[in-house]
């Protein structure tokens, strides 16, 4: 089978998905109704194939100083089973690509592991920037992308589903793993008992979690999940319902709201940038630069979050407007599914960034109207 199919694809063309091709990759982009993917999430679970993903594993005795050298973040800072949002920039500030980063358990005393999850066009890219940054560190840096899938689970439900999986003895690993933290958890599927890496991670705004599989074993974890499943519990979900749920939760996505092009300070990832950490990174004259010149605060242009005040909802590109003159550019938007209005990402002119600041957006030569509100759009009820 081709590298651009993932160990799950015999599976969804099962559930009749329809396919896209998304960095690279033949993914479903939908079952049935992308509004019911979307709306299964927000209420229930929603089933989802992220092996597109890369995973690249950083291990060795200074693999913490190294990604504090390679990425823009204080890795070496973080606690053993852990996760952390960060970007790799270039030298410029520009950004490569943003990821996350786990840092897991090291088998040796006296070293480091990390595992750092880029995103699907980019692992290749990102993998490659690594191995050239880690000349002069005692570091491996393997790429394992092509051997890992990757199965999310998002949702009110997702952990009441997952638990019928995990021996009940071992159900506090899944039920005590706060946000943002990952731990290796047995469960039981096809047969026999496995120990898997369960992220709680994702990107949908929801409770929910990831899990990092050996491909040999995707298809039976993913059959099984769906097998503890009671009936309405669980929707598979595909790329359209996970684009409009991230945008909901005001999160960026890398060549959209993210890119080469653009910096942190103006995509609002400030705090992300630990430009006080010890040392040299990759970035870090630029970026100082940027930050000392206002990115993002008093020149250039601000990410914000719009709100339609009427039906129509923006797109990728269009246009921003400030009393007919352009000040923008949308780089995502469509009608929300749980909200009931147009909402959009968009790069303003700062100067008409603040919130409640009233602007249009141009929808093919019609104006229509928004406003500037604070993100996310949409916020569980914990």
């Amino acid at each position: 089978m081709s590298e651009n199919y993932t160990a799950l694809y015999e599976e969804h063309k099962k559930l009749g998905a329809s396919f896209t091709d998304f960095g690279g990759w033949q993914m479903p982009l939908k079952y049935s109704s992308e509004l019911a993917e979307h709306h299964a999430v927000r209420k229930t679970a929603g089933l989802f194939d992220l092996s597109h993903m890369g995973e690249v594993w950083v291990s060795g005795p200074e693999a913490a100083a190294f990604l504090d050298y390679a990425l823009v973040g204080k890795i070496s800072a973080m606690a053993v089973g852990k996760a952390k949002y960060s970007l790799i920039c270039q030298e410029d500030g520009g950004i490569i690509d943003d990821l996350i980063v786990y840092r897991r358990p090291s088998p040796e005393e006296g070293t480091e592991k990390f595992l750092v999850v880029p995103n699907a066009g980019n692992a290749a890219v990102v993998a490659a920037a690594l191995l050239e940054r880690a000349a002069g560190f005692d570091v491996v840096v393997e790429d394992a992308s092509a051997e890992t899938s990757l199965i999310a689970v998002q949702g009110p439900l997702a952990e009441s589903i997952l638990l019928r999986l995990v021996p009940a003895e071992q159900h506090a690993l899944v039920t005590d793993l706060k946000y943002y933290a990952a731990v290796d958890v047995p469960f039981t599927f096809d047969g026999g008992t496995q120990e898997l890496l369960l992220a709680r991670t994702g990107y949908t705004g929801e409770d929910g979690f990831e899990i990092f599989v050996a491909n040999e074993s995707a298809a039976a974890l993913w059959q099984a999940i769906a097998d503890a499943a009671e009936e309405g519990e669980l929707t598979p979900a595909g790329l359209a319902s996970r684009d409009s749920l991230r945008l909901e939760a005001g999160m960026p996505l890398y060549g959209n709201e993210l890119s080469r092009e653009g910096n942190p300070f103006a995509a609002g990832l400030g705090p992300v940038v630990a430009l006080s950490k010890e040392g040299d990174f990759v970035g870090k004259e630029a970026l100082a630069a940027l930050k000392a010149d206002g990115a993002g605060a008093t020149s250039g242009r601000k990410l914000v979050g719009l709100k339609g005040l009427g039906r129509r909802a923006g797109r990728g590109h269009y246009p921003v407007l400030k009393d007919g003159a352009v000040v923008g550019e949308v780089t995502s938007g469509q009608p929300s599914p749980t909200l009931g209005y147009p909402v959009a990402l968009a790069y303003v002119d700062v100067e008409h960034s603040e919130l409640g600041t009233a602007l249009d957006i141009d929808l093919r030569g019609k104006s229509e109207p928004f406003e500037v509100v604070a993100l996310p759009f949409y916020k569980r009820v914990r």
